[in-house]
């Protein structure tokens, strides 16, 4: 059919020399062109054509009707005219392509493609299988260990220090223990003298032969039991002391030295995986896998060193700290018990007011802010 009609004379657009169109005609261009497509037609039914670059010659657009399956394709040539150009450019620029590949009709601008939504159940997914991956070789590497089959690797000097640490514990520990049975006895002790100082008091009231000898046990034993309550808040304060020392700060230490411990299994376990895959064959399939476990490798080497590196300011750190607490603690134990057993009473209350020890009355409660005021 477009071969067979004539060209429409109102469809050519004259050009000069270099190809520009004349601006008289550029308006009837434009409406013309409407009217000379048919509606429906789409650009691949339109056929640019061109006839030479000469300045006598002209630039024709030519539309016809879809051609039978059975027709040739026309042959596409680009026309001079800078105004067909456009047009077709902003035709072509209404298609946005989304992702499934449907063609659909949007106001001219870039093309854009749909990302993929991320799915929260896959990236759950994704984090179980990562953990159950990594599970599962740290398990291989501790069976291996255990086994004497797989190899470890060793910090001799850390290791030295963690196994004096965790002796030490235990050693303090058994002096928590003996020292707070010691503040339990000392006071039942207390708690009976006071009952025999109010047991002889009261006789010595009641026994006029006798009551000087019933007033001086009373006094005496009063007394002993004053001095075991002071006695007694130097090794309560002691066992504070020694607890938080345990039970906090060494403790936390070795919650660090834990964490060391699991970052050198990881370590040790990604690095028999990077080495059997090196005695492997290297072809196309296991060089990425080589390149992921080196990735995978590096990373929990950096973990294992920066893990090391905390172990090791920490047990410096505590080993300064545990020297000065014990050291205190220590003399205020001595100075008290000296005191106490040698019947200083004075010397027994310096020495709690050189440690800063506060006495707490068993049985009574502190002052309430209107006492205090």
């Amino acid at each position: 059919m477009a071969q067979e009609s004539p060209k429409n004379s109102a469809a050519e657009i004259p050009v000069t020399s270099n190809g520009e169109v004349e601006d008289s005609h550029e308006h009837a261009y434009h409406r013309d062109l409407k009217h000379s497509l048919p509606s429906g037609l789409g650009l691949s039914e339109t056929q640019i054509t061109s006839h030479g670059f000469d300045g006598t010659k002209e630039g024709v657009i030519e539309a016809g009707a879809s051609q039978g399956p059975s027709a040739p394709p026309l042959p596409s040539v680009l026309s001079p005219s800078r105004v067909a150009a456009s047009q077709l450019a902003q035709q072509g620029g209404d298609l946005t392509v989304p992702a499934g590949g449907q063609r659909t009709h949007t106001k001219g601008g870039p093309v854009i493609l749909a990302d993929e939504i991320k799915n929260p159940a896959m990236e759950k997914l994704e984090l179980v299988r990562k953990w159950s991956l990594n599970t599962y070789k740290c398990t291989r590497q501790i069976i291996s260990e255990k086994l004497g089959r797989g190899s470890r690797t060793v910090d001799l000097e850390l290791e030295a220090q963690i196994d004096i640490l965790r002796d030490n514990k235990k050693k303090y520990e058994n002096i928590l223990k003996l020292a707070q049975t010691l503040a339990t006895q000392l006071f039942q002790m207390v708690h009976t003298q006071k009952q025999l100082g109010d047991a002889f008091a009261d006789l010595s009231l009641k026994s006029l032969e006798l009551h000087e000898e019933f007033g001086y046990n009373a006094d005496t034993q009063k007394l002993l039991a004053k001095n075991g309550e002071t006695l007694l808040g130097a090794i309560n304060f002691f066992i504070a002391s020694v607890n938080t020392l345990v039970n906090k700060t060494i403790e936390d230490t070795l919650m660090t030295v834990k964490q060391y411990e699991n970052a050198r299994i990881e370590y040790d376990a990604y690095r028999t995986d990077l080495e059997e895959l090196n005695l492997g064959p290297r072809d196309a399939n296991t060089l990425p896998k080589i390149e992921h476990s080196q990735h995978l490798f590096q990373i929990h080497k950096e973990k294992y060193d920066k893990m090391r590196s905390d172990v090791s300011v920490k047990l410096k750190f505590l080993e300064e700290n545990k020297v000065k607490v014990l050291r205190n603690q220590l003399v205020l134990f001595h100075s008290a018990v000296a005191a106490y057993f040698a019947g200083n009473q004075k010397q027994l209350e310096l020495t709690l007011k050189q440690f800063h020890v506060k006495l707490k009355t068993p049985g009574v409660d502190a002052p309430s802010w209107l006492e205090e005021q």
